[in-house]
């Protein structure tokens, strides 16, 4: 057993962010596929799993806790389930991370 999702069925949001939940297809992952504007990115928020990140374009700054990071092309970021964080693009250029959730479905808590 196999799926293709075609991105004209993929979930899009309107700032062009791709939500994947593994639950409809049998497998125990979540994707986001971001694609942010400089500015943007969610409010500090946790999760019940893991979560982790590739940045496969722009530069990110991320919260952890009480920890500020900044992260760039190739770098990939783990964050341990219910540590709160968030991120926001800083750069000038569009951010494109791959967030992975360790969770068939999404589930967020917002701090």
């Amino acid at each position: 057993m196999f799926y293709v999702i075609p991105r004209a069925e993929q979930d899009q949001r309107s700032n062009r962010t791709v939500l994947f939940e593994g639950a409809k297809y049998d497998t125990p992952i979540s994707i986001f596929l971001i694609d942010n504007d400089p500015g943007q990115g969610p409010a500090l928020h946790t999760h019940p799993y893991s979560e982790t990140w590739i940045v496969r374009s722009g530069h990110a700054q991320f919260t952890v806790g009480l920890e500020t990071l900044d992260a760039k092309v190739g770098d990939i970021i783990v964050v341990n389930a219910e540590t709160p964080h968030r991120f926001v693009n800083a750069g000038p250029d569009r951010l494109e991370l791959t967030c992975i959730h360790a969770s068939e479905r999404v589930i967020q808590t917002w701090v």
